[in-house]
């Protein structure tokens, strides 16, 4: 049991003491040691964790010291949050007490400042007063009450804009010439209706602030150099209502040869048969008219025969003065020189009547096919933009047009060739059947 004890106490010492004791006095001697050092230690912890206690609750009563003034103004100004709250209340709603429709009234003015503004965007008088569409639209896009000033800036630029629309106004403008360059030029300008410059009406282009020469001008341009001159009279000019809209619909208006370009091939096609069959027409009619003075010569002088009209060669086929015994055969032979003669003068009269029979043919096919286009379109891109469309509408509109425009003439063309021809023969059938009369009646065949 003392072995035990002896172990045990070594096993206690062992990791306070390095050195190993010899026996029980010096195990005795070395846990006494330990243990009044251990008590030392305690002592000072003890000691140490008072004083810093102490500490600990001086600053507490330090930091407690000092949240109670932040406290006390916390409280003070939540209640003066809370009146300031309160007044604010009660100001706005004696402004709305006050102000009445006024808030109705501002939006009005908003809502026709923005309509002012979309209204002027292609104002030519912005050439003369660019400022004012900022104000418009700093006033447009306010969310605040606007002020007095602003709105009597807003009156002020109703009232210039009115003034101005009623006056003859010359200021210089960069102008853009018909060659592209741009140059700084003395403009003319009526109004918000028209631009002049020398013997021209001017574009107005809102997003690049200049005038362009337009390409194309309108009738009554003629005028404007009387118009622009110093006088002491009244003068003319054609001035566009629309402030430069129909100006600039000028523009986009396709010309006649635009207009024909696009029928396409087939409107070519019309119009070469249009021009075959109008020089034909033209040339049998004028070829009719010159056998027509031959015959109407020949009528007069039946005595001398000449055979450079179909009257004379009918005629010469059984002379002036046939014998008795062959007047059986008189009116078989002036009937087979008037046959003779007959294609002669009904010649391509056929082709003409054809022409003006395939013309309007041909504008349908031209239908057909620019609404195979349109639909073809369609069925590419939908029907969002009407702009995909108009080619094959164009096309088969205008090769209509031109069907009926090359149809209807040669029909008039043809009646008239027709009926000239027909004269002439209903003439040499007339002539042959008085000269048979004549010679059957024992007379001398007379003039007409």
């Amino acid at each position: 049991m003392k072995h035990l004890l002896v172990g045990l106490s070594l096993a206690l010492l062992a990791p306070m003491s390095l050195a190993q004791p010899a026996n029980l006095d010096d195990l005795l001697r070395n846990i006494r040691d330990v243990r009044s050092s251990e008590q030392s230690a305690m002592q000072e912890r003890e000691s140490r964790f008072i004083a810093e206690r102490d500490q600990q609750q001086r600053r507490m009563r330090e930091a407690e010291q000092a949240l109670a003034p932040v406290k006390a103004e916390a409280d003070r100004l939540k209640a003066e949050f809370d009146r300031l709250e309160t007044a604010l209340a009660e100001v706005e709603a004696e402004l709305e007490q006050r102000s009445g429709n006024l808030g109705e009234l501002f939006g009005v003015v908003r809502q026709t400042a923005g309509d002012t503004q979309s209204q002027w965007q292609d104002s030519l008088l912005n050439m003369q007063f660019p400022e004012r569409m900022q104000t418009l639209e700093s006033l447009s896009a306010s969310r605040g009450i606007p002020t007095v000033e602003a709105l009597e800036n807003f009156w002020y630029l109703l009232q210039q804009d009115m003034t101005a629309s009623g006056k003859i106004s010359r200021f210089e403008a960069p102008v853009v010439g018909r060659d592209g360059e741009q140059r700084v030029l003395p403009v003319v300008s009526v109004g918000p209706f028209v631009a002049l410059q020398g013997d021209d009406y001017l574009l107005y282009q809102p997003d690049t602030e200049r005038l362009l020469v337009a390409p194309r001008q309108p009738e009554g341009s003629g005028l404007i150099d009387e118009f622009t001159q110093p006088r002491n009279q009244l003068a003319d000019l054609q001035v566009d209502p629309t402030r430069g809209n129909v100006i600039q619909q000028l523009q986009q208006t396709p010309s006649l040869i635009e207009r024909v370009h696009q029928g396409g091939v087939v409107g070519y096609v019309i119009i070469a048969l249009g021009v075959l069959g109008l020089v034909l027409a033209l040339w049998r009619l004028g070829w009719l008219q010159r056998t027509s003075q031959r015959v109407d010569r020949q009528v007069a002088d039946l005595d001398n025969l000449n055979r450079n009209n179909p009257l004379g060669r009918v005629l010469g086929v059984i002379g002036s003065r046939p014998k008795l015994d062959q007047l059986d055969t008189l009116e078989l032979k002036l009937d087979e020189a008037i046959l003779k003669e007959t294609p002669s003068l009904e010649r391509w009269q056929g082709l003409i009547k054809l022409l003006a029979a395939v013309a309007p043919l041909l504008g349908l096919l031209g239908t057909v096919t620019g609404m195979i286009a349109t639909f073809q379109a369609i069925t590419l891109f939908g029907t969002g933009d009407p702009k995909l469309m108009a080619e094959g509408i164009s096309q088969a509109l205008v090769t209509t047009v031109l069907g009926l425009v090359v149809a209807i003439p040669l029909l008039f063309m043809h009646s008239l060739v027709a009926a000239r021809s027909k004269a002439l023969i209903q003439l040499l059938e007339q002539q042959s059947a008085g000269l048979i009369a004549l010679h059957l009646g024992g007379e001398e065949p007379r003039d007409g």
